[in-house]
């Protein structure tokens, strides 16, 4: 499966717009439904609820992408962005707001580092464990040859 690269780019900007609400708010229940996002999105990017919207809302108004990225590395960011924000919420709702603080900080950095320059954190981890373990794979693919 592979994904227009600036449909993840838009679900990190409202991923951290919500994880600053997190922050702000210390919604532990906020940053469970969060992390139930990143769930689904994690089983299939396309079907996410930011994915979605971006197909419907947004790439209809954009041309085709250059380029087109795996869906693999995405997935494995989401499963990592689901684990940082599950533990936030159980830390705002067990009376831990130091845990929930710490993690939903790492969510909201890995998000606005992806929404804003195009760094996938997640991603670049899962590239490197590939290659560590002599499984690299292209990180990118040219629309023509998709």
């Amino acid at each position: 499966m592979l994904l227009d690269p600036r449909g993840p780019r838009f679900a990190a900007a409202l991923t951290a717009i919500v994880v600053v609400a997190v922050l702000i708010t210390g919604s532990g229940w906020l940053a469970l439904a969060q992390a139930a996002v990143f769930a689904i999105t994690a089983v299939d990017p396309r079907r996410g609820p930011y994915g979605l919207l971006y197909r419907a809302l947004v790439a209809p108004r954009l041309g085709r992408p250059a380029e087109l990225e795996p869906a693999a590395p995405v997935r494995f960011a989401q499963v990592l962005g689901f684990g940082f924000t599950l533990v936030a919420g159980v830390g705002y709702l067990s009376g831990v707001p130091a845990l929930g603080l710490v993690m939903a900080g790492f969510a909201l950095v890995a998000a606005f580092l992806n929404a804003a320059f195009g760094l996938c954190l997640g991603c670049e981890a899962f590239l490197a464990f590939r290659r560590l373990t002599g499984r690299p794979m292209a990180a990118r693919v040219p629309v023509g040859r998709a």
